[in-house]
């Protein structure tokens, strides 16, 4: 008997769901109760196609990446259903046991699917023209949110048609509205965020339909951690709706999830508006800069416009480290290594050491979170390495503070004395309404590397940055407040918009253009104006 029969024989037990054999992990099969590994360690893609060599499975497994597909095809003899798909390097093959007595696609040819409609948003899309999700058979058990909730039986695929071709036109709908997310939660509205604040759609999603949307989404690495930790964060790629990061939570009355709508490919930095100064960054080959400002007000994009800007420019290596690998660099000039945590790595400070030993230029991490992660930063960037990064930080001086307090108090004179000296950009950024209503646009707060600035850090004397942004202008430096003004003036965005944002009002305030004088003020003023209002 082989060892691939041999592991077959675990799908007749009566619990059984399916056998993954996934680069890098064990061979495991997933039950209703649990997911048991039955190898003893990882295996190799190498590895997995010598367990299906002389199948049918053998010639539709893939030499480079390709989405799943599910066959039902004959192992050792038996049919099955395998479903075969590759990312990253990451191959994938799951196997499930196939019923003697019906095909499953037959079976869900004879139950007609209705999808609910999707509201307001705009018309519904014509039937032919919605795009089911790629399905893979998944247990559901550890997507309940209950922990006294009874097990349910697997869905059928015509509700998992059903409910993917739904979400594949909600999540399209939103995009071609700009809307940049997507909240589906258990028994309560759908709702959309757009230009910043959140809508209703008016259609409600039941905890069932929503466990039938995830399904084909989750593989089993995102299901354990979900089981294990209560949430799970992944990106997909859906047809029609484009790229997606997904986050899936348990919470009170069932699951809430968040598709976060990114770019479908690295935009351009002159596209997003950043300043002109920000390509003097390919000058550099070691340093660190950092892209800061609140949750939601585009991070990730500037930050794969940097990397773009690398990667049409010079032929370097850059590795990325995300969690997870949002918008997907194509190959230009430069090799684009891009590392998931929890896929590729184990977390962000493994990767940081492993990608010392090869051999890059940039390094790009998706956020600084922790102290651990920040040292690594900082070695690779004193190294020969420039270091890419973000931070959740409002502002310039709070990136620094929170860069140099993560690390103990006998530890902060070193941090400082690295910082004076690596750091070679902070860009904070805000995102804001467009006066007419037709989008987001960026304002910025750019503070660039240079003696002052290290002199502050060194010296402890960060309250004094204002100042030197004021007076920084020949270093190439941005105040914000000098961001909003000239968005205000060229009436891209309103004044009450500017004041929400602007730090010192009194610049917004300040920057107001004076009002044009009557005709009695000129005649009383002999054709002049005083206190500075300008001549006629």
């Amino acid at each position: 008997m082989s060892k691939l029969d041999q592991l077959l024989t675990y799908l007749g037990r009566n619990e059984a769901q399916a056998l993954v054999f996934r680069t890098g992990n064990p061979v495991k099969l997933q039950t209703i109760n649990r997911v048991m590994p039955l190898t003893a360690g990882p295996l190799s893609s190498a590895q997995i196609r010598r367990f299906f060599e002389g199948t049918e499975a053998a010639i539709h497994i893939p030499e480079y990446d390709e989405d799943d597909a599910t066959r039902e095809l004959e192992l050792v003899g038996r049919p099955f259903a395998v479903t075969i798909g590759q990312l990253a390097g990451i191959l994938e093959i799951r196997v499930c046991a196939v019923l003697p007595t019906e095909n499953p696609r037959a079976r869900a040819a004879k139950t007609p699917t209705r999808d609910i409609p999707t509201s307001e948003l705009s018309s519904r899309p014509e039937p032919s023209k919605a795009v089911p999700l790629p399905t893979r058979p998944f247990p559901t058990h550890s997507l309940a949110s209950e922990p006294d909730r009874e097990p349910r039986p697997a869905l059928a695929t015509n509700e998992l048609k059903a409910a993917s071709s739904q979400l594949a036109q909600l999540l399209s709908q939103a995009r071609q509205h700009g809307a940049s997310d997507v909240h589906l939660t258990s028994n309560s509205p759908a709702r959309v965020r757009r230009l910043g604040a959140l809508e209703p759609v008016n259609v409600t999603i039941s905890h069932d339909r929503l466990l039938a949307m995830l399904e084909p989404l989750l593989g089993p690495r995102d299901s354990e951690q979900l089981r294990d930790r209560g949430y799970a964060d992944l990106s997909i790629t859906i047809e029609g709706a484009g790229r997606l990061r997904v986050n899936v939570c348990r919470q009170r009355t069932g699951l809430k999830v968040c598709f976060r709508l990114i770019v479908s490919q690295p935009p351009d930095i002159e596209t997003l508006g950043l300043p002109p100064e920000v390509r003097k960054l390919t000058l550099q080959h070691q340093g660190l800069a950092i892209v800061s400002g609140p949750s939601g007000h585009g991070k990730t994009t500037t930050m794969s416009a940097l990397v773009d800007m690398f990667n049409a420019s010079k032929s370097d290596h850059i590795i990325t480290v995300e969690d997870p690998v949002e918008v997907l660099h194509p190959r230009k000039q430069a090799i684009v290594t891009q590392r998931e945590v929890g896929a590729h790595t184990e977390s962000f400070q493994t990767a940081l050491a492993a990608s010392l030993r090869e051999d890059p230029d940039v390094i790009a991490i998706g956020e600084l979170r922790d102290r651990e992660t920040v040292a690594m930063a900082l070695a690779a960037s004193e190294t020969g390495h420039l270091v890419l990064a973000t931070m959740s930080t409002p502002s310039a001086s709070k990136t620094i503070g929170r860069l140099i307090d993560l690390f103990p108090p006998d530890d902060q004179s070193q941090v400082k004395a690295t910082l004076a000296g690596a750091l070679k950009l902070i860009l904070s950024q805000r995102l804001l309404r467009r006066a007419d209503g037709r989008g987001m646009v960026a304002a910025f707060e750019m503070v660039t590397g240079n003696i002052p600035l290290w002199t502050l850090i060194r010296d402890d004397k960060l309250f004094q940055l204002p100042s030197l942004l004021q007076r920084g202008r020949s270093y190439g430096m941005i105040r914000l407040e000098d961001s909003l003004v000239q968005l205000l003036h060229a009436g891209v965005i309103t004044e009450d918009e500017a004041f929400v944002f602007a730090e010192d009002r009194r610049a917004i305030e300040n920057a107001r253009p004076a009002p044009a004088p009557t005709a009695a003020e000129t005649a009383a003023s002999g054709g002049r104006f005083r206190f500075g209002r300008g001549t006629t």
